[in-house]
């Protein structure tokens, strides 16, 4: 498996979309083959490994918390987390904006929407989302740069219902730039698309993909 080959075949295709190659459960040498090849922007899905490379591993890599992410855990990403993908409660994003507080630094984060059709992806629906960008609360939290929006389509393979739950995530993403203006609300980033569909996904609009498979191969 050649990691430069893969990053330089996918990067070819996705042109000026960021790409995050997600390393969870990847070794270490995965990820510093990938970061000699120039890949700066990484991704993992639980608190503690990702604590435990960004500890072991050169100080300018961004990591990006891809996966669910428990309020308990916040605290031990939010000193050095470059993105935090996926905010799907006020709650969540109450604490990541408290853990800021404490450490002076304001935390980038996406808010994940729901827009598959299965019921096991986490997220907000849209008026949950309306909620809580008019709420009292969020006004308040000046510690959280919402940066965009993340969601993951159904696990199928039918490419038009992919495009639909895209498409819609892209309306939503133009509709909360258009209807919100404040200035946590920095919406230049829809995160979505992963290795299977990141394709349609670049075409609907994604500005960022989250890609694993394609370039460490298979995870065991």
């Amino acid at each position: 498996m050649d990691i430069a080959k893969n990053i330089d075949a996918i990067k070819a295709e996705i042109g000026d979309v960021k790409l995050i190659a997600v390393s969870k459960t990847k070794p270490a040498s995965n990820i510093e083959a990938a970061y000699t090849h120039g890949q700066r922007a990484f991704g993992e899905n639980k608190v503690q490994e990702l604590t435990d490379k960004a500890e072991d591993l050169p100080k300018d890599i961004e990591w990006h918390m891809i996966g669910h992410l428990q309020r308990n855990k916040v605290k031990y990403i939010a000193p050095f987390v470059h993105l935090i993908h996926g905010v799907d409660s006020p709650r969540l994003l109450k604490e990541i904006n408290k853990q800021g507080r404490k450490i002076e630094r304001i935390i980038p984060v996406l808010l994940q929407m729901h827009i598959a059709e299965e019921e096991s992806k986490f997220g907000l629906d849209k008026n949950e989302l309306n909620e809580l960008l008019s709420s009292e609360a969020f006004k308040e939290m000046n510690f959280v740069e919402v940066k965009g929006l993340m969601g993951m389509a159904t696990f199928t393979e039918d490419e038009d219902k992919i495009r639909r739950e895209f498409k819609s995530l892209k309306h939503i993403f133009e509709e909360v730039k258009a209807k919100y203006n404040d200035e946590k609300l920095n919406m230049t980033e829809l995160s979505m698309g992963m290795s299977g569909d990141y394709k349609i996904a670049i075409e609907e609009g994604s500005t960022m993909v989250r890609v694993g498979s394609a370039i460490f191969g298979e995870r065991n």
